[in-house]
């Protein structure tokens, strides 16, 4: 089993933290760059295959996607589960996690990988059902952060959510009826940030095993955010008050 990853920056970014994966890279033949020739060295010191190829070969291999004239082709990673998020509460004295029930646009996943990397997040949680995969988009967007955050999915997330609650997490949920916003709660020490789906929000099941719900507030005409966005918002006001 193999994957694809496509684009500079993703390559980049995977040989920086997985170089062991890496199996062989494809990339078009003749094309100058001054960001691609010291990768193309890295990957040859390392002793892994580059293939030049014509740009309707590497078209046809991308499928789609759009690959900055280099792809590689990548063992994937091992899907971690309920056991690898105990070792990782194990190691911690503060978690700092983020849950996302029902993100199903790989876009939006790799948007929120990539900010939960930015804000120093110790775990991503997903529930197997109903969520975006790691796909080779999801991981072009979180521009290597898909390689170093953990993207733990779980069979259960209200029986996730409990026991985080056992370990005295305490887990601050997103929904635009919450009377208290984002600047009115204590959000210090150890702390779970569930963000819903795009349009639904929450399930009713999550919304219930949170702590507490709030909301972003919103003073235009529009009535929510992208998840990603309000992902960042509520991360790094979260990181302003713990260096606070």
């Amino acid at each position: 089993m193999s994957e694809q990853i496509y684009g500079i920056h993703a390559v980049k970014s995977f040989l920086d933290v997985a170089p062991e994966r890496l199996i062989e890279v494809f990339v078009l033949k003749g094309r100058e760059d001054k960001r691609l020739t010291p990768l193309l060295n890295e990957l040859q010191r390392l002793g892994i295959q580059v293939q030049q190829v014509n740009r309707q070969a590497l078209d046809n291999k991308a499928q789609g996607e759009v690959h900055q004239g280099i792809i590689a082709k990548v063992i994937p990673a091992k899907e971690l589960n309920e056991g690898d998020l105990d070792q990782i509460l194990d190691r911690k004295a503060n978690p700092f996690l983020l849950i996302l029930d029902g993100v199903t646009d790989p876009h939006n996943l790799g948007a929120c990988l990539r900010t939960a990397d930015a804000a120093g997040v110790d775990a991503v949680i997903v529930p197997k059902d109903k969520s975006a995969q790691l796909t080779s988009t999801a991981r072009k967007v979180a521009c290597g952060a898909a390689e170093t955050v953990p993207l733990i999915r779980v069979t259960n997330l209200a029986r996730t959510m409990r026991e985080l609650q056992e370990r005295n997490i305490w887990i601050v949920g997103t929904a635009g009826e919450a009377t208290k916003s984002l600047y009115q709660v204590k959000l210090t020490g150890s702390i779970a940030l569930v963000m819903g789906a795009e349009g639904d929000g929450m399930r009713r099941l999550t919304r219930e095993h949170c702590d507490q719900l709030v909301s972003i507030p919103m003073a235009g005409s529009v009535s929510s955010l992208n998840v990603s966005v309000a992902t960042g918002v509520c991360l790094f006001e979260i990181v302003r008050q713990k260096l606070a």
